[in-house]
């Protein structure tokens, strides 16, 4: 009898420019990914909407409006800015991954509220798993700047892993 054929996954990252999101990077490769299952990795960057800031409606609910406060000029460099963030992230992301074997590695990049946009991704690719980071916010911070993780971890279609980086130990030495 014929060896079976591997399983094929597509395993989501989200990443971001935070510590949290690599390490979860990093432990999806060490512990996830690997060439007898013919992965492929699918590493996300997800930019704000351009030139909106967040507030909470009445309800608790996050609205988006536009911001008019700033010169042509200004928007251009925050968006420049915003893009020069996002492939440094990817940059960061790919070579992380630059020592897998026969995994292939997808990157894209997206705009708009990375809670919506990481679950609808998830969907669109077909992800078998979606791996990320946890900022591990207090209550407080948490309320204020909701939690993307969370969210995930409660729409998406796919299975959630998150991943939280342990505290650090190098002051209890």
């Amino acid at each position: 009898m014929a060896e079976a054929e591997a399983a094929e996954r597509r395993v989501l990252v989200a990443v971001d420019e935070s510590e949290e999101s690599m390490h979860a990077l990093s432990w999806c490769l060490k512990n996830i990914v690997s060439d007898k299952f013919r992965d492929t990795l699918l590493l996300l960057y997800v930019k704000p909407p351009r030139a909106m800031s967040t507030a909470l409606d009445g309800t608790g609910t996050r609205c988006y409006t536009e911001a008019y406060l700033f010169s042509s000029e200004v928007m251009l460099a925050i968006e420049r800015y915003g893009n020069e963030v996002a492939d440094c992230v990817m940059l960061k992301a790919k070579k992380l991954c630059s020592e897998l074997a026969d995994v292939k590695v997808e990157t894209r990049m997206e705009n708009g509220d990375a809670r919506d946009v990481i679950c609808q991704m998830a969907d669109k690719l077909g992800a078998d798993l979606l791996v990320m980071g946890s900022h591990g916010y207090g209550l407080i911070k948490r309320t204020f700047l909701g939690s993307v993780s969370n969210h995930c971890a409660q729409n998406a279609k796919c299975p959630v892993m998150i991943v939280k980086k342990p505290k650090s130990t190098a002051n209890s030495q």
